[in-house]
């Protein structure tokens, strides 16, 4: 049992006690030392023992800190020089007990000697800037206090909004829980966020105050929240006849983003004219990195996504496949641009085949934010040979809503054909996609899937922006 002593005087001591009272904290006895009235509450609990005695009498305080042995005291004074003479007599009385004082007149108190000083004013400032718009919530009595864990509101357009947690690279911080409607979710990777949830999340102070500024920008961001950077791979053994025109199309595609930088790495180097056209093209946005060593893929993949902080991989249909990094990059939480028959700064029109709900809604804030950077028309379709068009009518309504949101017209399509066909008389147009994680163990199976995703890397000649979604 703990017990501890509280001279209390005026509306702060009221609420304090009022906490007190009705929270009644087990193994805590508190005893009140007061000579006004008013301060109470209605109903005490037994937990709460008064004493109608002045504070401010050394001989009336020594008398009740002889009687019991407390480990801590409380001075919470409405007046300056009450509290000054109260904090003077508890050392008086007991130089080594440890005491939280309430400062409510900016004054300079001595806290090296067992004294914690809680500032009124500097409290109430601080809430009051918590309330500001655009101010990160931190929390300032758990952990450090100095922003590790911070508590972010998603706003209507954020990039991080209708996104799987799955999908979001958290390095060096992480979402813990989701607030949505005066309830907590504890995320999974599956969970998704939406607009005006409110997240808490962990992390090193600097990286949460970029994520915090990331989240509640609007969208323009593109490749963010899944990195900031471009990542050209250049595998000469398969694109070397292509490579420049791969590499104007990422300059283009750069040029169209904000503040970002195209890193290019190029494997199975062969072409020594080639190599020194690319690296005549250096400059403050655009580097090359050339790999003489011919190591392994997961070698230096990882390593260099997180140096160079990449959020968009672009590569070959060939190289893509032939390096096997569908799982590699969607491990890695990665967008993906496949180069198609058609050059990106052509392309005028861009297409989304229906799937299933939570797979497009993930991907709905990717498609805008890139919409947006390339202002292109998004052509939303729904082409099933069943003409099952009542299971997607959610998925319409989600677009639509977004599409009032972001300013951004968009195109619904509802026809009774095979995709797969569809897609493959189409020409000039960039094509947005999601992608999961393939199984490891094909069978002959998957190459009866009805599910015309299953063949998505069968269309070779449309560009592709791949989106990662875990549901």
């Amino acid at each position: 049992m703990k017990n501890i002593l509280i001279l209390a005087d005026g509306p702060v001591a009221r609420h304090f006690l009022q906490w007190v009272n009705e929270t009644r904290i087990a193994d805590n006895q508190y005893h009140v030392a007061c000579y006004k009235g008013g301060v109470l509450p209605e109903k005490m609990s037994q937990a709460i023992t008064m004493c109608h005695t002045d504070p401010t009498s050394f001989s009336k305080l020594l008398h009740i800190m002889t009687e019991t042995k407390f480990s801590m005291v409380f001075v919470i004074m409405n007046e300056k020089h009450d509290a000054i003479h109260a904090l003077k007599n508890v050392r008086h009385a007991d130089d080594k007990i440890h005491i939280v004082l309430l400062d409510r007149w900016d004054e300079e108190f001595d806290e090296n000697y067992n004294v914690t000083v809680i500032s009124e004013n500097q409290i109430l400032a601080s809430h009051l800037y918590d309330h500001l718009p655009n101010v990160p919530v931190i929390a300032q009595n758990i952990g450090l206090g100095e922003g590790e864990i911070m508590e972010i509101l998603v706003p209507i357009g954020s990039s991080y909004a209708f996104r799987h947690v799955g999908s979001i690279a958290q390095r060096k911080w992480k979402i813990v829980a989701i607030y949505r409607h005066k309830r907590q979710i504890i995320p999974n990777n599956a969970s998704m966020i939406r607009p005006n949830d409110t997240l808490l999340v962990i992390g090193q102070p600097k990286v949460l105050d970029g994520i915090y500024k990331s989240i509640n920008m609007r969208q323009g961001l593109f490749p963010e929240p899944f990195g900031k950077n471009l990542y050209l791979l250049l595998d000469f053994k398969r694109d070397r006849k292509n490579a420049l025109r791969y590499f104007n199309e990422s300059v283009y595609l750069m040029s169209r983003l904000k503040n970002k930088k195209l890193f290019i790495k190029i494997i199975n180097p062969s072409d020594f004219k080639l190599m020194d056209d690319l690296k005549s093209q250096e400059n403050e946005t655009i580097s090359v990195h050339i790999d003489y060593d011919d190591q392994p893929t997961e070698t230096w993949i990882k390593s260099d996504i997180q140096r160079f902080d990449i959020g968009l991989i672009l590569s070959s249909m060939q190289t893509f496949e032939k390096l096997e990094l569908r799982n590699k990059l969607f491990d890695l939480k990665k967008l993906i641009y496949l180069f198609g028959d058609c050059e990106l700064k052509k392309i005028q029109e861009c297409i989304i085949v229906m799937t299933e709900k939570e797979e497009m809604e993930s991907i709905s804030s990717t498609a805008f934010d890139l919409l947006e950077s390339l202002d292109i028309k998004l052509h939303l379709s729904n082409f099933d040979p069943e003409g099952n068009f009542e299971s997607k009518k959610m998925v319409i309504e989600h677009y639509e809503s977004l599409s009032g949101i972001m300013n951004r017209e968009i195109v619904i399509e509802q026809e009774m054909l095979n995709p797969v066909r569809k897609l493959r008389s189409l020409s000039n147009i960039l094509q947005i996609a999601p992608i999961k994680k393939e199984s490891k163990h094909k069978t002959f199976l998957n190459y009866l899937s009805m599910r015309w995703e299953d063949y998505l890397l069968e269309i070779p000649k449309l560009p592709k922006v791949l989106v990662p979604v875990e549901v």
